[in-house]
């Protein structure tokens, strides 16, 4: 028996990866945050799973309900929105099974920034522009900030912001980010990323808080930096006709003749 941790995505059902849909299929209990997990995944569930809405329910009688079906021997899919690895309070369910010795296995998701960056076809990084993306977020009820990890301490990198969880604070990270971005930074807010609703903003600091009505809410995803929208940035190295690399070898010395097509034959 295994509870199988898997990233639902951020939204559209198809977003899911081979490996995730089929762990769903083949679980006869599936444990899922409803308030997330859109009800076109759990289509690939067993016709008579047992699955579970856990958004009501407490860590204790979440661990309680993995234990039962344990105690049957019945694997579980445990399903999360987004990816698994940011926001999704995994690390402290793994605690409690390697306590119960109970195994598990860790399937990733489509994260909610990529969805985002995907709707806005945009690449974050860019040269000359930007190349980091920050995940992060304001402090919440559920979760306080560690010291030093402020969105003033990210903005002075310059680095694109990915801010999640942080649609109702649009004052408080307009003003952070000012000072260091300057008025004039793009931004972009996407609202429930690849969902049939979802809804897209593009902004500036200065003109962000009349830019965004009251009912984008929740699971809006905050992107700020040069690069959105950006049109005048430089080539990247990587497919100049004159940059020698290993799959496409150049000039009379090249840095990996090894590779080159000759060699291969």
């Amino acid at each position: 028996m295994t509870v199988h941790f898997i990233g639902a995505g951020p939204g559209a059902a198809d977003l899911l990866t081979l490996r995730g849909r089929d762990l769903i299929a083949s679980c006869p209990v599936c444990l899922y945050a409803g308030s997330l997990v859109p009800a076109g995944v759990l289509a690939h569930c067993p016709p008579d799973a047992r699955i579970v809405n856990t958004a009501p329910l407490s860590l204790d009688e979440i661990i309680a309900e993995i234990a039962a079906a344990h105690a049957e021997g019945k694997d579980i899919a445990r399903l999360h929105s987004g990816d698994l690895s940011i926001w999704s309070a995994m690390g402290e369910q793994l605690r409690r099974l390697r306590a119960l010795q109970i195994p598990y296995s860790v399937t990733p998701g489509v994260p909610a920034f990529s969805a985002a960056a995907a709707a806005l076809e945009a690449e974050l990084t860019l040269p000359g522009l930007a190349q980091s993306v920050v995940l992060t977020r304001t402090p919440g009820r559920a979760s306080a900030m560690p010291d030093g990890e402020t969105l003033a301490a990210f903005a002075a990198t310059g680095a694109v912001l990915a801010i999640h969880l942080s649609i109702h604070l649009l004052d408080k990270v307009m003003a952070e980010l000012t000072p260091h971005y300057g008025a004039d930074c793009p931004v972009a807010i996407v609202w429930r990323a690849s969902w049939p609703d979802q809804r897209i903003v593009r902004a500036t600091l200065a003109t962000l808080d009349t830019a965004v009505g009251p009912e984008l809410e929740r699971t809006a995803l905050i992107l700020v930096g040069k690069t959105l929208g950006a049109d005048e940035f430089a080539d990247s190295r990587l497919y100049a006709a004159d940059y020698d690399r290993r799959y496409r070898p150049v000039g009379a010395a090249p840095r990996f003749p090894e590779s080159s097509p000759e060699s291969s034959q």
